[in-house]
């Protein structure tokens, strides 16, 4: 869906925790205890609410069947052994069947698909589009598809596991050795694998520590590391076409797009050959890249992905800046650093992999969260992505099991958010919110329809220096229309000092000593300026607050 809007807005949610009326909340408990959420609850009004945000896409983070420590065998599923499993729930990124639907998330687990092909209309009939994971790199040590299409082989049946390497197997073993994995259940025998397998982070040992990502294997692209010979890809490796496979399957069901999880442990070369294949047969399809390497950006670009993550730039310098730890006049240099692939960025400031903004690890408060992120989400015609909850200062700050008191809000534990059951208590209103929740709700969806503006949608991006410390701004600009965006990172109100380059007025043609009225957009307040490179403006700027101010020229 690429081309139906000029910057997508992508609201990320984990349907697990979205909807959970449980308020047990016990520390590592079962789904009996907890509860979980059900893809049912993304109800019309619920998708309508998401989309007041001014969410263009949605990213259903978990569909997938992946490993867990819940008992599924009434339902034909096979039990995983709790040594293979992170947390009771397990994570949504060990998958189990590419072909299933996780039962946790269903009213009735033999309809499991049925439901999840409503949620695809459902989320369709919103004007929203429909994302999901792939995970291409790693499955759960359990992966078996029991629901598989008549005549597909399962990753795996076909291996021979005398074989370190070869092109026909979907996995890495390693010959005459056995797995040992880290005890979560030491009053269980031990999980049994023989030989062991890699693990998803591209351990090759049969011993993976606590920090590895021991539940998973590594999937076979052809890359041969123990041999160190490099990629094969004659005959094409078996895992390319049964991966290709699993996007086709889903493509058909009506999934508009694919947030591709650790895009870069997989070879370009298996993307330049899928994507384009993919493509042809399901044009608005969108691929989006989580990497983290940026001398890879153009490659994966090239090779067919829209969107790659922008994590260690633009994202790890806001968080600096936010935290006094970095220059705020660096933004820009910092956003301009990948040059022409700018526009191909996805930018975001919470996700489900990074500490919430309102932790006490991040900001300790979310009002200077939205500041972080009004400044990405702006700064380009690239995409936005918001992660649920994020709009009403959520903490991530319990204790919730496997994730611990860590900041994030867990992907591996059964929980509930206060926050989320208040807000959908109250029919998606504000009745039963906190005041400063409903202002904080009130900022973002006023950022979202900010979001629509033609200079933000198509416009280009002019940095500029504030003088003295403390503060950021830039223009955006488009055919006549200007945007300032001015953020303050000081402790105090003050009056900010912004000087307007020659180049400014040359690049975007504007008439030096032009008077502009600038209308704050979040107020409403007028007041009259003189463009001039040869006086500063002088603007005024709440403490740590932000103005966004939108100029249009008085007729001479």
């Amino acid at each position: 869906m690429k081309n139906s809007t000029a910057k997508p807005f992508i609201y990320a949610v984990l349907p697990r925790l979205w909807g959970n009326d449980s308020t047990t909340r016990i520390p590592g408990g079962s789904l009996s205890e907890n509860g979980a959420g059900r893809l049912s609850r993304f109800t019309p009004e619920a998708l309508a609410y998401i989309r007041s945000l001014g969410a263009s896409h949605v990213w259903y983070i978990g569909l997938l069947e992946h490993a867990t420590q819940t008992d599924y065998s009434a339902h034909g599923i096979r039990p995983d052994h709790p040594d293979t499993v992170k947390g009771v729930a397990g994570s949504p990124y060990a998958v189990k069947d590419y072909y299933d639907v996780d039962p946790d998330l269903v009213e009735q687990p033999a309809e499991r698909m049925a439901e999840l092909e409503a949620l695809v209309e459902r989320t369709h009939a919103a004007g929203l589009g429909f994302l999901m994971d792939f995970i291409p790199n790693h499955v759960a040590r359990s992966y078996h598809s029991d629901v598989c299409p008549q005549g597909v082989e399962d990753l795996g049946a076909g291996d021979d596991p005398a074989l370190a390497f070869s092109l026909s197997n979907n996995f890495y073993y390693l010959p005459g050795t056995t797995l040992e994995l880290p005890r979560q259940s030491p009053e269980l025998p031990r999980y049994s694998e023989q030989p062991a397998r890699a693990t998803g982070n591209d351990c090759f040992s049969p011993c993976p520590s606590i920090n590895d990502w021991y539940e998973t294997i590594k999937l076979n692209y052809g890359v041969d590391y123990l041999g160190a010979t490099g990629l094969q890809t004659e005959p094409i490796p078996s895992t390319w076409l049964k991966m290709r496979d699993i996007l086709r399957y889903w493509a058909a069901k009506g999934v508009d797009g694919f947030r591709c999880d650790m895009a870069e442990l997989v070879p370009e070369a298996f993307w330049g050959w899928c994507l384009p294949q993919l493509k042809a047969e399901f044009p608005r399809l969108l691929f989006i890249a989580e990497i983290y390497q940026p001398h890879r950006y153009a490659s994966y670009l090239a090779a067919g992905f829209d969107y790659l993550y922008d994590k260690v730039g633009v994202y790890d310098r806001l968080i600096a800046i936010g935290r006094g730890e970095a220059a705020p006049e660096d933004f820009t240099a910092v956003r301009d650093a990948v040059g022409a692939l700018q526009p191909e960025m996805c930018y975001f400031m919470e996700n489900h992999d990074e500490q919430r903004l309102a932790s006490d690890f991040v900001y300790g408060d979310a009002r200077r969260g939205f500041r972080s992120s009004l400044v990405a989400a702006l700064s380009g015609t690239n995409p936005w992505m918001h992660y649920f909850g994020q709009e009403l200062g959520e903490r991530g700050m319990d204790a919730e099991g496997f994730s611990g008191r860590d900041g994030r809000t867990t992907i591996f534990d059964y929980w509930s958010l206060d926050k989320l059951q208040r807000l959908e208590r109250g029919g998606w209103g504000t009745q039963y919110l906190t005041e400063e929740e409903v202002e904080l709700l009130g900022d973002y969806r006023w950022l979202g329809r900010l979001l629509t503006s033609p200079p933000v949608q198509s416009g280009g991006y002019y940095g500029l220096h504030p003088s003295g410390e403390g503060s950021l701004a830039y223009l955006r600009h488009h055919e006549g229309e200007l945007l300032l965006c001015l953020v303050s990172y000081a402790a105090e109100a003050g009056t900010v000092q912004l000087p307007l380059p020659e180049d400014l007025f040359a690049q975007l043609g504007l008439r030096e000593g032009a008077l502009y009225r600038a209308e704050d957009l979040r107020t409403g307040e007028t007041q009259l300026l003189s463009l001039s490179p040869w006086a500063a403006l002088s603007l005024e700027l709440p403490a740590c607050g932000y103005r966004v101010l939108a100029l249009r020229p008085l007729e001479a």
